[in-house]
């Protein structure tokens, strides 16, 4: 009785799914209208929508909208001892690194953390030579669409790519990390330390991250700004007014002297800002 009373149920939530499609889109906005409309409909969550919406997208994207920058990149130089870059790479905690030869952009392979375990264990540090665990290098232009960098990472078992400017220099480095996070949001591993009091962080490029929940008040102090919190409490919530909208990520807009960029938001609220003070 169960199992007819499921089946039915399924064929319900089919009919359903198939009548939202009964008019065929014949673009990307009239998809994720109809998406939307069957997400009013309750044939799926918010949480489900943010992803087929991020799934969506990502073709519209490309490497350089989500790669980190040069200037952050965390590299190994090949003739560092041992001893000069485990303390780097503990602090870190990343799973893989770039490793470079006379500079940054020259690129001789990729570490793996993992691989060193074997040298922490014997100590044998004297006849240590890093390009022996090396992994090669994968190369990739900024322009490259990020829908079909995720489907080369999958192909070629790849998690990291070198990303290379249009003369021939390091310009960042992306992951599949980072390709997912823009499908499904955050990925938060047991080495992300969600500090309560870390709303506002400092990059080296002059730019700032900061949580959409930080308080207007947080914000007017550690930018000398007098943005009113009458209205809203959080600066997402200003965002969000000064859009006029819910913006998707790298969604840009500009207040009274500052250029907000969305990197993380879902359909129902925004997670990360990137802030870039614009000078007059």
């Amino acid at each position: 009785m169960s199992e007819d009373r499921s089946s039915n149920e399924q064929k319900s939530w089919f009919n359903r799914l198939t009548q939202a499609f009964a008019h065929e889109p014949k673009n990307r906005k009239e998809l994720l209208e109809v998406l939307r409309e069957a997400h009013q409909n309750k044939l799926f969550d918010s949480e489900a929508l943010a992803i087929v919406e991020g799934a969506i997208q990502v073709a519209d994207q490309q490497v350089r909208d989500i790669m980190v920058p040069r200037s952050q990149m965390m590299s190994i130089k090949a003739n560092q001892s041992p001893r000069e870059f485990l303390p780097s790479i503990i602090e870190a905690a990343h799973s893989r690194y770039p490793v470079v030869g006379e500079s940054l952009d020259d690129v001789i392979g990729i570490l793996l953390a993992k691989d060193l375990l074997p040298l922490i264990l014997s100590g044998e540090h004297a006849s240590f030579d890093i390009k022996t665990l090396l992994r090669p290098a994968t190369f990739v232009p900024e322009s490259k669409r990020l829908n079909v960098l995720l489907r080369e990472f999958r192909a070629n078992h790849n998690h990291m790519a070198v990303v290379i400017d249009e003369y021939g220099g390091v310009a960042g480095l992306v992951t599949i990390e980072d390709v997912l996070e823009q499908i499904v949001g955050d990925i938060e591993d047991e080495h992300d330390v969600e500090e309560e009091d870390s709303f506002i962080k400092p990059l080296p490029s002059g730019d700032f991250l900061i949580k959409s929940l930080t308080p207007i008040e947080n914000f007017n102090e550690a930018f000398d700004t007098t943005f009113s919190d009458d209205e809203f409490d959080t600066v997402g919530g200003l965002v969000v007014s000064n859009f006029g909208h819910m913006p998707k990520r790298n969604e840009v807009t500009e207040i009274d002297g500052f250029r907000f960029r969305v990197l993380n938001a879902d359909s129902r609220r925004i997670h990360l800002l990137r802030v870039t003070p614009v000078s007059d």
